[in-house]
């Protein structure tokens, strides 16, 4: 971890690094999205211009080998599971980014940045595409944390009769009978997953753009690799890197390859979002995320304390204020301690706790600052809380009438009778200090 040093002051420049859009996405496609939604949402909140970039990579060995398993075109198969990916993005509150580049537009100025690669002389030329060889460039393997003398030495990496070594990747693939391609100097084929991101984070961020970020598993080699390429023309790269960690389930990392993930649009289907955005708050962007049955049973109850607060504040008229200061001074010393949500969640848990311990006695004076300060934090990372007011037809008030004078009268049959009748309705029915409370199940 370091300070945040960008390339213009109070401006910050993001890429991250977006989909392959051949499948439904993944619990763990679900974490990075948020990860970064919330990095972008407190960054703006904290007065910053920023400038967020995620690609789309919609050619690639996965894309076409469903094309031709289902007979459809690659373009067919990338854009059915675009949509999908929007459409569960868009569930879970996550904005979209100011540019999404695909990697079709981008073929052209590939072939150009392979090519000053070969003129550079750290690319070379095979039967089946061209390479670039990494031994030609110092310091790769920075982000891998190893020199390329300790990478090679614990490789077990098959190396072709004309691949020099056996981290040396492909910058461009010869075309195959039968896969989409475009012309280049070297033959027809198409560019390297490699060779997608630098191209176009360059494009569109320029050089010495201030953030790079992704899942934990593209820093080595998919980051790396990207890195190496720009450097090797002697152009500046990411400043920062942000890499989140895994979803795990059992202890496993949790990915389409080992075939143990949950896709996230069923997750969608059973959880509110929210509760998703909340669980993946409540744990460190660089830690492993649990995702069970139990820990999103938790996190929608946390969600639930947090909806019913806000209804309070509603239903009791409390006005609106400055938020409390020393709350928000904490928020932002846990988010500028690398981005440290699990600390921010549980000032805000507690921030709950106090407000409804003051509406409780009746101190709306103190309670209205602390409302504030949960509605202020949860803005700024995203988690919606609703509290809008409820219309409730006569006959539920009615029967919330009659519960609250069986109460009164400790008529506990008749008290739970009109509960069983409220949910019967389709009422979600809680007991408070100021009476029986009603809201619409979901």
């Amino acid at each position: 971890m370091r300070p945040l040093e960008l390339r213009e002051p109070g401006a910050v420049s993001m890429y991250v690094c977006g989909p392959t859009v051949y499948d439904v996405p993944h619990l763990g496609h679900g974490r990075f999205v948020l990860v970064f939604d919330v990095l972008r949402r407190y960054l703006t909140w904290s007065g910053y211009r920023v400038r967020y970039v995620s690609n789309i990579t919609d050619v690639d060995d996965n894309i076409i080998n469903r094309a031709n398993r289902e007979g459809r075109t690659e373009a067919e198969v990338a854009l059915e599971y675009e949509a999908v990916w929007y459409e569960a993005v868009d569930a879970l509150g996550v904005g979209r980014p100011d540019a999404d580049p695909h990697a079709t537009a981008y073929v052209e100025r590939m072939v150009e940045l392979i090519g000053e690669l070969l003129d550079a002389g750290v690319g070379y030329l095979t039967d089946d595409g061209v390479y670039l060889d990494v031994a030609r460039v110092e310091s790769y393997g920075l982000l891998a944390r190893q020199s390329l003398e300790s990478l090679q030495a614990g490789a077990r990496v098959e190396v072709d009769d004309q691949k020099r070594s056996g981290h040396d990747f492909a910058l461009w693939k010869a075309a195959k009978p039968g896969e989409p391609s475009w012309p280049s100097p070297w033959g027809d084929g198409r560019p390297g997953w490699h060779t997608e991101c630098v191209v176009m984070s360059l494009d569109l961020l320029g050089e010495g753009f201030d953030l790079h970020g992704g899942g934990q598993d593209l820093a080595f080699p998919h980051h790396e690799n990207e890195r190496t390429q720009a450097i090797a023309l002697g152009r500046r790269f990411a400043r920062h890197w942000v890499h989140n960690g895994w979803v795990m389930v059992g202890g496993e990392k949790m990915s389409k390859s080992l075939g143990n993930f949950t896709s996230l649009t069923d997750l969608l289907e059973r959880v509110d979002g929210r509760a998703y955005r909340l669980l993946v708050l409540r744990s460190h962007y660089r830690s492993p995320l649990e995702v069970t049955p139990a820990t999103t049973a938790d996190a929608t109850a946390a969600l639930e304390r947090l909806d019913n607060l806000a209804r309070r504040a509603v239903e009791e008229r409390l006005e609106d204020t400055e938020p409390d200061g020393e709350a928000l001074a904490r928020f932002r010393a846990a988010m500028d301690d690398d981005l440290d949500t699990p600390a921010a969640m549980a000032l805000v848990f507690d921030l709950v706790r106090r407000a409804n311990a003051a509406l409780d006695t009746g101190d709306r004076r103190a309670a209205a600052p602390l409302v504030s300060a949960v509605r202020e934090v949860t803005t700024a990372v995203g988690l919606a809380v609703r509290g809008e007011e409820v219309a409730v037809d006569d006959d539920t008030w009615a029967l919330v009438t009659a519960r609250d004078q069986a109460r009164a009268r400790k008529d506990w049959a008749a008290a739970d009778a009109a509960r069983e009748a409220l949910v019967a309705r389709g009422w979600v029915v809680e007991d408070t200090s100021a009476g029986t409370r009603v809201r619409p199940a979901r």
